[in-house]
């Protein structure tokens, strides 16, 4: 076992046994928007091809598991990426994220995640906030987008931005 294997087990302990948190929340040790270290990877939920998205530093950052590598090719498509937020239409309530790779046609590609799949502080206007999205597999930094967030009625939302109607009163 090397040093970096310990100190992840180290972690996981004290998440599990002094702050009680769940095992599906990888942890992750960032360098300002950098991911330096993160247990996703090997996660159950990455095996399950679970995406992750987590936010630090004026950072959105995408994590993509192995089985789910190809969606790289539909995300390179974006030339800037519209996060909303909202209740998930069907699903009792909860909570989810819409991310949108808009390229401005038609069918720009978009991918739904559960608020189990999101950890981190997201800004409360767009307007206020210039922040960026990145990609991350576990070779590393894919692609780095600008970002724009929103909060919506309902997910999925899949409408482009709009400046009258994005911008909060």
């Amino acid at each position: 076992m090397n040093d970096e294997s310990v100190f992840c087990e180290m972690i996981n302990l004290i998440r599990r046994e002094i702050l009680k948190t769940d095992d599906k929340v990888p942890y992750l040790i960032n360098d300002g928007q950098l991911i330096t270290s993160t247990s996703y990877w090997d996660s159950d939920r990455a095996k399950e091809g679970f995406l992750f998205l987590t936010y630090n530093a004026y950072a959105a950052r995408v994590l993509v598991p192995d089985s789910q590598l190809q969606l790289l090719t539909e995300m390179r498509t974006g030339k800037h990426v519209i996060i909303s937020a909202g209740p998930r239409a069907g699903k009792s309530g909860r909570d989810g994220v819409e991310l949108m790779f808009e390229d401005h046609s038609d069918s720009p590609f978009a991918v739904h995640l559960d608020e189990v799949q999101v950890d981190g502080f997201f800004p409360d206007s767009a307007n206020e906030w210039k922040f960026v999205v990145t990609v991350w597999t576990r070779s590393g930094l894919q692609m780095k987008l600008p970002g724009r967030y929103r909060s919506v009625l309902h997910i999925p939302f899949l409408l482009p931005w709009d400046e009258k109607r994005d911008v909060p009163a």
